[in-house]
């Protein structure tokens, strides 16, 4: 079905025949726009980042584990109200959150599958992260994003399968689950031993934390650069995905947060279920993707994924510059209001002293 309605939208080997401007070896031309093969030296590239930003990822979770206490998190698994907020949001609005937006936008059925994907898909690492630097509930935090990669494994071909009829046939979707696992692997080990540190040396786990949300912090923007540097082929895509692109985790960040203060949660909950809800596992969007379709489908929406990626991270950085900088007034009015109260104390003291004849101490002097 999905070959019937890409034989729809453009005819491949033509592009390719007529196209002068491409080199010998892409894969799909279109004037000035192609998609090249990925040579010896971008796949060996790819590997080796990839094996890096694991490994970085991997102690970084760890560090995030040594803020986590055993108590609350066991506490939120007991009375798991948060986590079901935010299953609800993740499984419940991101993906009709993505059917509303291919609709109303209109985008070929091809574009509409991808961003049906990226609407099923459970969280990612990096909203923890971003909820330590938000003063977030690092407990409920890990629990979500361990949760939603977990029951992923049913809920992404329950979602495509409902969302995705219209388009395609759910079953010409690949979902590669063993990614999903190896990704749970990779979030549960490190944040384990990050727990265990935590208890056993409270002391020693601070330390590892503030080193590791600052490398965290590095490693956000080092995946959005690898991200481009890996894809040496430039191709056009339709504006209409940019703009969703734009939207998409705006309104996953933006309804997170207000399903969140509905079901009466506090407001740093209410900050980490709204950066659960829109920081999604692209990763695993571009794996799909690669998996499920061929090389002169990936023309019309494989950049897609990169395009969240982008814009989730800049309204998260926003979001982020927006609350440090609401924190420090806060503070500042904080303090600027406790010392005019200790003042009037002390005048209140000093002139009950003289009235009454009373001692005055070096304090209230």
């Amino acid at each position: 079905m999905q070959t019937f309605f890409l034989s729809q939208q453009f005819n491949a080997r033509s592009l390719i025949i007529n196209s002068m401007d491409c080199p010998a070896n892409a894969t799909i031309c279109s004037g000035s726009s192609c998609v090249l093969q990925e040579d010896d030296f971008n796949r060996t590239l790819s590997v080796v980042l990839s094996t890096v930003l694991t490994i970085m990822l991997a102690l970084v979770m760890f560090s995030m584990g040594c803020n986590v206490e055993i108590k609350k998190f066991w506490n939120h698994i007991k009375r798991p109200w948060g986590i079901f907020v935010g299953f609800l949001c993740q499984f419940g609005i991101m993906p009709l959150t993505a059917f509303l937006l291919s609709l109303a936008f209109n985008v070929l059925p091809i574009q509409a599958v991808v961003v049906m994907i990226m609407g099923c898909c459970p969280g990612g690492t990096a909203s923890n992260i971003i909820a330590y630097w938000m003063d977030g509930d690092m407990d409920l935090s890990i629990s979500m994003t361990t949760c939603s990669t977990l029951l992923a494994m049913g809920m992404m071909p329950l979602c495509l399968f409902v969302y995705t009829k219209m388009w395609t046939d759910s079953d010409a979707i690949v979902l590669p689950y063993d990614s999903i696992g190896i990704s749970l692997v990779a979030l549960v080990i490190p944040v384990s031993v990050g727990v265990y540190v935590n208890h056993k040396w409270p002391s020693k786990a601070k330390i590892i934390l503030k080193i590791g949300s600052i490398v965290g912090a590095i490693l956000i923007v080092l995946i959005a650069v690898v991200g481009g540097i890996l894809y040496k082929g430039s191709w056009i895509i339709s504006p209409k995905l940019w703009i969703i692109g734009t939207i998409f985790p705006a309104a996953g960040y933006s309804l997170g947060f207000f399903l969140a203060r509905v079901a009466g949660l506090a407001w740093h909950r209410c900050r980490t279920v709204s950066l659960e809800t829109g920081m999604q596992n692209t990763q695993l969007c571009s794996t799909i993707v690669q998996l499920s379709f061929s090389p002169e489908q990936l023309e019309l929406m494989f950049t897609f994924p990169l395009i969240y990626s982008i814009f989730q991270l800049l309204f998260a950085l926003i979001f982020l510059a927006g609350y440090r900088v609401y924190r420090r007034h806060r503070v500042k009015t904080k303090t600027d209001v406790e010392k005019t109260e200790e003042k009037d104390n002390s005048k209140s003291i000093s002139s009950h002293a003289k009235t009454n004849g009373g001692f005055v101490t070096n304090e209230t002097k």
